[in-house]
Formats: C-alpha cells, structure tokens, sequence
C-alpha cells in the first residue's frame, strides 16, 4: 500500500474576522491573528518532510475566497514540490473542472507531468460545492454538472491524441494541439480520478472510466457500499475491470490514545466547522440549486438536528487518532472496508500549530509508516 499526505493552507483562526468583513465591509482592514503568509511558509515546511520521512505521495486541493483551504492552483502549488524532491509521485485533490478551461487544465498537467520525468501523477477532479467560489469565479453553479462532464471530456482529448477538437454546449474548440506533447511514456490517462461527495454522482464517476477518489463526507461502510455499485456499472455495462479506490483519512498521531483524543477532538472538530462555513451549508442555497439536492436535503437535516448533535463526529469516528499502534489497527480496518491501494493522509488542518502536526507527522512516520506500507490491499467491495 501506498502512503502519501495532503496540504490544505487552512487558516482556521481567521474565520470570525473574514465572516464579520464579509457582513461589514466598514471593518475593511482589521488585522488577522495570524496572516496566511505565515501558514503558507509553515505548509511548505510540512511538504518538504515529505519525501525525506518517507511518505510515498504529496497531493493538495483547490479552493478559493475564504480561510477555509488557500491553495488557489493544485498545479502550481505541486510544480513547487516537483523541484524540490525526486522521489514522490503527487496528486491532486482535487481539481475543480467547472472553474476552469480544460484545455489550459490539461496543458498544466502536461507540464507538471514533464517535472515528474516519470513519477506518478494523479488527476483528481470534482465539481465543486462553494456557493462564494462559483459567484467569485462567475460560473453559474446551476450548470456545473454539465460543465465537468464536457470538461473531462476535453481534458482526455489531447493527453490520448495529438489533434483534437470538440463541440459541446460550453466548450467550443478548433482543431487544435498541444505543446509540449505528453512524455513519452505518460500514464495520465490511465491515472483520470473523480472524488463524489452525493451518491448521485457516483454513477457518473462509473460510467466515465474514472478511478474512485474518496474525501469522506459519510462513514467508510456507507462509501464502500457506493465503491461496490461503482464496480458494478463498470463490469455489467461497460464490462471494465473493478478499481481500487484512494482514500483519504484525517490523521492526528499522539504517545497515547488519551493525547490524540484530545487533540483530534478539537482539531478535527475545527476542520469541520470550518466546512460548515466555506459550504454555508446552514443557508437554504443548496436546496435551490439545480444539481445540489442531496445537499439541500442535508442541509435541511443539518438544520433540523439537536444542538448537542455534532454532525461532524464523523472524523474522531471513522478517521485515524491515537497512539502509534491505535492509528495502525485504525488504518488496517479502514483497508479491510475500503479495499484501497492509496491512502493520503491529512496531518494538518483546524488550529493546528505547525509544531502538532509536524510531530504528528513524524511519529506517524517513525512508527507507523513503514508497516502500514507493508499492507496488502483490502477485499474489494461487492455489491
């Protein structure tokens, strides 16, 4: 199995300040606790432990506006990285297609593929759920279901052919080539994920010949039991091979069970309130936008639940906190559920200071790495 880790550039701390501007634009100016300049340069000293601890991937995610996650281009921020190890292979987590051109998305990816020189490169894609990104972007998010199917299509065209063109509702292309070609040798192709938060959207992971990317928003049986129906489109209507899935897992490592509780309790419990907030999924928005009901319906669920119910108790239930032996038994019985060959782990996020989470890092690396890597992939889930 294979162990890599995600950055996410969360500014937790400042989200009552950038709430209260955004309501008030009078309060213009009002310093933040901690600038992001600060969390950039502490996230780039987590990336470059990466390869040296022994870590197998480095991947990040895109988001835009608010504290929530600052890593504006995945590309960009890997291409960093791409010069400043050798080893790793990377990915993203994901690339939002609706938000952009997918010839100028392919092209980016062609070039970091060129830095790679033959590392493994992963394509994760999504469509998007922020209301403040897609109006900050001026892409209707009505039409964003629409958009990423069109978009993967283009972003296959010139990483499979020299010339291509397409003619679509949104995307409109010429004939037209891209330069620099792909590498010779170049398996992005084969290496095309789509992480889905709705089971809606699931089949259409299935019936594009994407590979599964999981970003939990429900327990680890509720996704596997939609990994087996994916793998069951494949093989009844497409008769493609089943596909292991990679996973993501939030991950606080402590000396002991009693240190990581409390620190993942509080942590992990910011991380989701700060999702709570970059979604606004206490408005009524999702539930009047086209291509959003399920979100809709749990935001009315959401909305509807006791105050002394934490809807985000899914991270200290079904992610990895404890001591080092506690998060290996914990990341073995997430294999067994999940079957998965790729496990990316998110060592960072909520308040965390850079201190926690690199001394997390390294006793997650020093005591649980290398047997974890030793782990045979899981059964595959069938429906």
């Amino acid at each position: 199995m294979k162990i890599g880790v995600t950055l996410f550039a969360q500014n937790y701390v400042d989200w009552d300040r950038y709430e209260a501007v955004e309501a008030d634009p009078a309060l213009e100016g009002t310093p933040q606790v901690i600038h992001d300049g600060q969390i950039y340069q502490e996230q780039l000293h987590l990336g470059r432990l990466v390869e040296p601890l022994g870590f197998d991937s480095l991947w990040t995610i895109e988001h835009h506006f608010t504290p929530y996650t600052m890593v504006t281009n995945p590309v960009q921020f890997l291409s960093y990285f791409a010069g400043t190890t050798t080893k790793i292979d990377m990915g993203t987590m994901i690339v939002v297609l609706p938000w952009h051109d997918p010839v100028q998305v392919a092209e980016q990816f062609v070039m970091l593929d060129h830095m790679l020189n033959g590392r493994n490169l992963k394509l994760g894609f999504g469509r998007g759920l922020g209301l403040r990104e897609y109006n900050g972007l001026r892409i209707p998010m009505e039409e964003s279901r629409e958009r990423f199917d069109e978009a993967l299509d283009v972003v296959r065209l010139p990483i499979t052919q020299e010339w291509f063109s397409y003619e679509g509702q949104h995307y409109q292309i010429p004939r037209t080539s891209l330069r620099p070609r792909p590498r010779k040798g170049s398996t992005l192709a084969d290496n095309l994920y789509i992480a889905w938060g709705s089971p809606q959207s699931m089949p259409v992971a299935a019936h594009a010949g994407a590979k599964p990317l999981f970003i939990p928003q429900r327990g680890w049986d509720a996704h596997r039991e939609e990994l087996a129906g994916y793998n069951q489109i494949r093989a009844d209507e497409h008769d493609w091979g089943a596909e292991r899935p990679t996973a993501v897992c939030w991950v606080y490592c402590a000396e002991t069970d009693a240190e990581a509780n409390e620190g993942a309790a509080q942590y992990m419990g910011e991380y989701g309130d700060s999702a709570l907030r970059h979604y606004q999924f206490l408005g009524d928005h999702l539930q009047k936008t086209k291509g959003y009901e399920y979100y809709g319906e749990m935001a009315k669920m959401r909305n509807a639940m006791p105050a002394d119910q934490n809807p985000d108790d899914i991270y200290m239930t079904d992610h990895i906190w404890g001591s080092p032996e506690t998060c290996l038994e914990k990341l073995r019985a997430v294999n067994e559920r999940m079957g998965t060959d790729d496990f990316v782990v998110v060592f960072s996020y909520g308040s965390m200071p850079v201190d926690k989470a690199e001394k997390s890092m390294r006793l997650f690396a020093g005591h649980v790495l290398t047997t974890a890597q030793g782990f045979e992939p899981g059964p595959m889930p069938t429906a």
